[in-house]
């Protein structure tokens, strides 16, 4: 971003003019963030529109831990957006540090090399976050409010569009690293996470039909 707002500062609007500008951040690991944070909301919503009903007092301490894990992911994805952000305008700026002479161009590729890992590292963590959250997606689709099961499952989505958002920007990144050993750790567990996902949105899609069948 050009200012020191945060995410969850600006309006919707004008952070999407930001991001649809030739600026290179935010970018799509911030988007990632900030999907995951939506994702969240919508599991809290779900869990909501579930606590206080007579009909589903069994789940009234399920629901209502559920909606405080979701609000604490929420605005950890929103911190996330703005780290990822930051994390690649730290690339750009070791891309700028001078080059005339050797030791200028050994510290250049060292801050170059360590922008990418940190560059790599956030959306990693929104992976990891988006997919520690699906299976509560699950609950709150499967367990909450029938009439909000379509919003329970829309979170699922939402969480898992986050995660493949950040597995992306995790491995553009790794990908310029020169350090084969680390390159090849970062993508192995990129793999690993894309999988995870997969199975935990398929138990969201099987619940959600569950709760739609005639």
């Amino acid at each position: 971003m050009n200012d020191d707002a945060t995410t969850a500062d600006h309006r919707i609007g004008d952070w999407l003019g930001v991001l649809a500008s030739d600026s290179a951040t935010p970018g799509g690991g911030a988007v990632a963030g900030l999907t995951g944070a939506a994702g969240a909301a919508l599991l809290a919503m779900t869990a909501r529109l579930t606590v206080g009903r007579p009909e589903h007092a069994d789940l009234e301490l399920r629901m209502r831990d559920l909606i405080e894990r979701a609000d604490a992911a929420r605005l950890w994805f929103l911190e996330l957006a703005d780290r990822d952000a930051h994390a690649f305008d730290g690339v750009m700026q070791a891309f700028r540090m001078p080059k005339e002479t050797d030791d200028e161009r050994a510290v250049r590729s060292t801050a170059i090399q360590r922008g990418y890992v940190d560059a790599a590292s956030v959306p990693l963590e929104i992976a990891r976050t988006a997919i520690d959250l699906l299976p509560l997606a699950e609950d709150a689709t499967a367990l909450g409010n029938p009439q909000a099961s379509s919003d329970g499952y829309s979170g699922a989505i939402s969480l898992y569009a986050a995660a493949r958002c950040a597995i992306a920007n995790v491995q553009i990144n790794a990908s310029s690293l020169k350090d084969e050993a680390e390159r090849d750790e970062l993508l192995a567990t990129s793999y690993g996470l894309r999988e995870r996902a997969e199975e935990l949105l398929e138990q969201s899609e099987t619940a959600f039909k569950l709760r739609t069948l005639p």
